[in-house]
């Protein structure tokens, strides 16, 4: 339970930036696994490489990867004559071929590693070991997410956001610039993949190829939860989480992959638009 916990707390990290960038333009991004590459990168580069203290390299990590996001859709997506959903989705796959392949000479095919946010030794609970990695993870988890929700409500910048997320030509008629708008939710959708790349990195290896699967389970989670939903890709990934967990507790590791697409495939036959989504009503 410890460890599907702090794994679906990455999870939900990524899925949020899946759903954030979904509601403001209907658009899934499928670079945002490589968004989790770079910014576990990019802290192991500054954090080791070049010694800049954790509480300044965890931020400059997630700038410069909001940084390749806003660049993202300022120069591919933006200028797309017809922005059919199609041709969108392709060049986000085109992204993160790009992006992967940037990541591989940037810092080449080995893997890495990044010490603990702490060194404090590991708690024994009820006969199970809990990680001070994994309290950290919940921890900033839960500060994003607060952060997040007083950002879409107290702030006005969020309301207009929402707004464009809700029908966008009406936010257009009223003044709100739904072209910022879009690009503000490419930089906060990287910036979630990054935050879920810094977590992560200190508990497992890191290496340019990492992305492909973290996305692809951040992508499970958000449809899991509801695409669309703030609330359902935090419960899409610590569902995922923890049943990967206990699948792999319980029956074999061989199912810790695979699990997350069986889940996948059971939401789309049961309930496609996810467990808090809302289901669209065609009239005719």
């Amino acid at each position: 339970m410890f460890s599907g916990v702090t794994n679906g707390a990455i999870y939900a990290i990524i899925a949020l930036g899946f759903t954030m960038l979904f509601s403001a333009t209907r658009l899934i991004n499928f670079a945002q696994g490589e968004f989790v590459m770079l910014g576990a990168l990019s802290l192991i580069s500054l954090w080791k490489g070049f010694r800049i203290p954790l509480a300044l390299a965890f931020p400059l990590s997630v700038c410069g990867v909001s940084a390749v996001g806003l660049i993202l859709e300022r120069l591919a997506i933006r200028n797309v004559r017809k922005p059919h959903p199609i041709v969108l989705v392709l060049i986000t796959v085109g992204a993160s071929i790009f992006l992967r392949g940037a990541g591989m000479l940037l810092w080449g095919k080995d893997a890495h590693s990044a010490p603990p946010f702490s060194a404090h030794p590991p708690f024994e609970i009820a006969g199970a070991t809990l990680l001070p990695q994994s309290i950290w993870i919940l921890g900033i988890v839960v500060l994003v997410i607060l952060s997040l929700q007083f950002f879409y409500v107290r702030t006005l910048v969020g309301k207009a956001m929402q707004a464009c997320s809700i029908d966008k030509r009406a936010a257009w008629l009223l003044g709100i610039p739904s072209e910022k708008m879009v690009l503000l939710a490419f930089g906060m959708s990287a910036a979630m993949g990054s935050v879920g790349g810094i977590l992560i990195a200190p508990i497992t290896m890191s290496s340019y190829d990492m992305g492909a699967i973290l996305g692809l389970k951040g992508f499970c989670a958000a449809m899991l939860g509801g695409l669309g939903s703030s609330w359902g890709a935090i419960l899409g990934g610590l569902l995922l989480g923890i049943i990967e967990a206990l699948a792999v507790g319980f029956f074999s590791s061989g199912l810790k992959d695979a699990t997350a697409f069986l889940l996948l495939l059971m939401i789309l036959y049961i309930r496609p638009s996810g467990i808090l989504g809302v289901r669209e009503v065609e009239r005719f």
